[in-house]
Parts: structure tokens; C-alpha cells; sequence
């Protein structure tokens, strides 16, 4: 038990550090409560603060072969697999960007990282004290962010599922860690469709915090979106144009600017200016452009306002939106209904997200062949279908039961051909490829008394000789 006398330790930490008087850096920040420590988190979900620079935290984890599923490459390679790592998520973050195997695969090529963390809620602490557990959801965010940005590429992104109990919070923590330059946008998810009747207003959304290291570097990377059917309905063809169904665009935009003030002659013989407070979106050299390509529009009468002929052939893709609706994305319930079908007769996983939804992220945020990575892995979803999708991934789930149950199942039936639900028909995968299992190695370090040892593994069981060793040297030592 890492927890020294029960919960009455870390709450007078608390109070011993809240006497202390604040330090202000000259910038906004967020505080709380031992915001300087680290935390050490136990088997069975305790934790202890501890300084950064202690070994226990400090330390650099190995990596250890556990097992393998479907095709991999070679074991000298095994960096390059998809992997599925079983252990602490900061732990194995910290690993893949210290241990020079997999540094050279992964410091600063990670493309996409999707975090799904434990929602800081009653439910998740089974004793729950609202100060406390701010300061330790918020550090452990922190920390694990701080490993992930090293990871990341330049035009690479990192997206935070979170819901209310924490999302101003995180919003200003991930501003810390990124800066605020690096925020590139809140994604809305409906996640429940049907209305909570006993809550004074209804919740039915979670969110999607996006950062980047690069926000312009990204949005030129970034995929755009297929138009939906409803999208395509706002272009129509009333006057049969050949170049098929277009919808008009205005031509005027907000603003005042002297120079893009031109007056504009319509087709009844009506001169039109900008509205008030407002001013023509281009130059008169580029209108004139698009009346003689003939893309010009003023109305049914020939004397509104102008605008210009956008096609829908030239252009099939739109720029992804922050809301997304449950009918797009997918919801909670249709989550549930994918895993129970994974595994009938099996209590579901607790909290699964639709697979509609990881689909995506993924393709707005990455390419085939791309890095996704998901240090929060639980059911396996991000990877199932960056898998279906043709990336490499990496997943990192601390529960081994979770693992053995779910995630690593639910990958066996991915790389068989043998998942048929979810995204699979829509993206028409048939199984194939494989994945690494890896465990994050214990501790090399052992507390001996008063002392700090190597730990007996680490040392090929040679610990005992190593001390007789030591303890021989210096009685003779001693004798000179």
C-alpha cells in the first residue's frame, strides 16, 4: 500500500503546502494544490506525492516482450510494430521517449494522440474529496501531457475527451503545458440523444479539447470531411446550369475598407454598393473575373445583392465543424450496443465510445501509415480502428484486466477479419496485420531498510552475491 497511514496523509500534505504563500510567475496560471509534486500511483489505485526528482517517479521504465497477434516484424524491430502496452500510461510515455529503441521511432513523430482519461467524478474515486482529487486528476493530466508533447510532430495533434466536471480546467492546464497559441479548437460531441427528465437541464454532450503544436502547420495537414446528405441538399440548380447544382455566395464581408468599396452594376441596370459596415470580399479585378466566367449571381430578379456560383462538384469536401452530431458521430448507447455485440454474455465495458466517432478524429487528424496513440486505451477503440484504418498504433491501458478481457480480445478479432461491426463494413476491412504486446517493467530500484537496492531481476538474481560481494570489501577494508 503506497498510502502511509490512509488518506489523512495526503490530506495534511495538503494542508502543510495551502500554509505556504503563493508564488506568481508574472503570467495567468492555474494553481492547486501540490501542483510542484509528482504522483506515485500504486497496484491498486492508491498514490503518494513525490518530488520530480525522486527515483520512484523519476525512473525510466524497460519495455518487456509479452506476447504477439497476427503478422509483426522482426524482433530487432519490434519498436516499428503496432504495440499494446500494459502498464502506467506516464510510465510507458516516458519510456518511448527515453529508451533509444523506441525514441527513434516515436520523440517527434507521433501524429495523433486521442485521450480518453478517467472522468473526474464521484464515480471515479471511491472516496471522493472534491479539493483533493481536482489537484490529482489535474496532475496526473499534466504529466502525461507533458511526455506526449515531446512526442508529438510538428503537424501533429492531440485531442482530450472530457465533459464538464473538468473542461475549464483542463482547458487552462493544457494552455500551460501546449500554450495558449496551440489551442486549436472545442469539439461538442452529442453523446446521448434522449433527455434526462429528473435534471434540471439535460447534459447530452461531452468534449473534445484540440491542441497542436503547430495550429497553422496542422490545418494545412488536416483532412476535410465527405459533405453529408443533408450538406449537399443546400446546393440545388434552378436554373439548370450544366455545371450541375451550385449555391450562391455572398460577396460582401464584414468590415470597412475603403479600397473594397467599388460599385457593382447588376444585370437590371441597378448599381450596388457594400451594406453598411461591410465591404466587398475582393477586389474589382477579381469580380469582373467572375463575371466573365459567368459565375455571377444576383437573385431570380438580376438585382440583389452579389454573389457567386460555388459548384458542388468543385468541391466534395467541407471543413470539419465543432459540433458533431449523434447522428454523424455516433453515441454512447450505440457504443455500448458495439461492445456488447464483441462480447455477448460479458458485463460491457464501462464507458466505450462509438467507433463511428474515433473514425472521425482519426481521419481528420492523421493519414494512412500515420502514428495514433492512445494512453488511455480501456476497451481498445481508437486502436480497433486506426487498425481498420490503416495506421500504426499504439495503445497503453494500466488495467491488466481491462487489457485481458476487452482491448486484447477485441484486436484479435480486428487482425482475424472476425469484427464485423463498428466501421468495418463502411471502410470494407477483411483482418490482417498484427500487434506486439508489451509490459512496462516493474521497478529496477527496492527499499531495503534505510537503504535503496537494486532490485533482484534487474541484477539477473545476482543480488544476494552483489551484496556478499560488497559486504566482503568492506570488511576487508576494514582489516587494512
Amino acid at each position: 500500500m503506497l498510502r502511509p497511514k490512509g488518506r489523512a496523509a495526503n490530506l495534511s500534505q495538503m494542508e502543510d503546502r495551502s500554509r505556504r504563500p503563493s508564488v506568481h510567475h508574472g503570467r495567468l496560471e492555474l494553481t492547486w494544490t501540490n501542483k510542484d509534486q509528482a504522483l506515485l500511483w500504486g497496484e491498486d489505485g492508491s498514490y503518494r506525492w513525490l518530488p520530480p526528482s525522486d527515483y520512484r517517479v523519476a525512473e525510466v521504465r524497460l519495455l518487456h516482450d509479452a506476447g504477439e497477434v497476427g503478422v509483426v516484424g522482426p524482433a530487432s524491430r519490434r519498436a516499428a510494430d503496432n504495440l499494446l502496452i500494459r502498464g502506467d500510461a506516464l510510465n510507458a510515455l516516458t519510456s518511448l521517449s527515453r529508451i533509444p529503441e523506441f525514441q527513434r521511432e516515436y520523440l517527434g513523430k507521433i501524429k495523433l494522440a486521442y485521450l480518453d482519461p478517467p472522468f473526474n467524478t464521484q464515480q471515479a474515486f471511491e472516496h471522493y474529496d472534491d479539493a483533493l482529487e481536482h489537484s490529482v486528476w489535474l496532475t496526473m493530466m499534466r504529466d502525461r501531457l507533458l511526455q506526449i508533447k515531446r512526442l508529438l510532430r510538428e503537424d501533429g495533434s492531440v485531442w482530450v475527451h472530457c465533459d464538464d466536471s473538468e473542461q475549464g480546467y483542463l482547458r487552462v492546464a493544457m494552455d500551460e503545458v501546449f500554450g495558449r497559441d496551440a489551442f486549436v479548437a472545442t469539439v461538442v460531441w452529442q453523446n446521448r440523444y434522449s433527455r434526462s427528465n429528473d435534471a434540471g437541464l439535460s447534459v447530452s454532450h461531452n468534449y473534445l479539447l484540440v491542441y497542436s503544436p503547430h495550429p497553422p502547420v496542422w490545418n494545412r495537414a488536416r483532412n476535410r470531411l465527405e459533405r453529408s446528405p443533408d450538406q449537399a441538399k443546400q446546393y440545388r440548380n434552378p436554373d439548370g446550369d450544366p455545371r450541375g447544382p451550385w449555391r450562391a455566395i455572398p460577396w460582401d464581408a464584414p468590415g470597412v475598407r475603403a479600397n473594397l468599396e467599388y460599385p457593382i452594376k447588376t444585370p437590371a441596370g441597378t448599381v450596388r454598393r457594400p451594406p453598411p459596415g461591410r465591404h466587398w470580399s475582393r477586389t474589382e479585378e477579381q469580380w469582373l473575373a467572375i463575371v466573365d466566367a459567368g459565375l455571377a449571381h444576383f437573385g431570380k430578379a438580376g438585382d440583389g445583392a452579389p454573389a457567386f456560383k460555388q459548384y458542388l462538384a468543385e468541391s466534395p469536401l467541407v471543413v470539419p465543424n465543432t459540433w458533431w452530431p449523434h447522428e454523424e458521430c455516433g453515441h454512447s448507447d450505440e457504443a455500448m450496443k458495439q461492445i456488447t455485440a464483441l462480447f455477448p454474455g460479458r458485463p460491457p465495458f464501462a464507458t466505450p465510445k462509438p467507433e463511428r466517432l474515433l473514425q472521425r478524429i482519426i481521419h481528420i487528424g492523421s493519414n494512412p501509415g500515420d502514428i495514433v496513440l492512445d494512453c488511455f486505451l480501456g476497451s481498445g477503440t481508437t486502436a480497433a480502428v486506426a487498425h481498420k484504418m490503416g495506421r500504426r498504433w499504439m495503445g497503453v491501458e494500466r488495467s491488466a484486466e481491462t487489457l485481458s478481457t476487452f482491448a486484447v480480445p477485441r484486436l484479435d478479432k480486428v487482425v482475424a477479419g472476425a469484427d464485423p461491426g463498428g466501421v468495418t463494413q463502411a471502410i470494407g476491412w477483411h483482418g490482417g496485420g498484427g500487434f506486439r504486446i508489451l509490459d512496462v517493467a516493474p521497478s529496477m530500484f527496492v527499499e531495503s531498510g534505510a537503504y535503496v537496492v537494486l532490485a533482484d531481476w534487474a541484477v539477473n538474481g545476482h543480488l544476494n552475491l552483489l551484496c556478499q560481494a560488497a559486504t566482503a570489501a568492506g570488511r576487508a577494508e576494514r582489516l587494512m
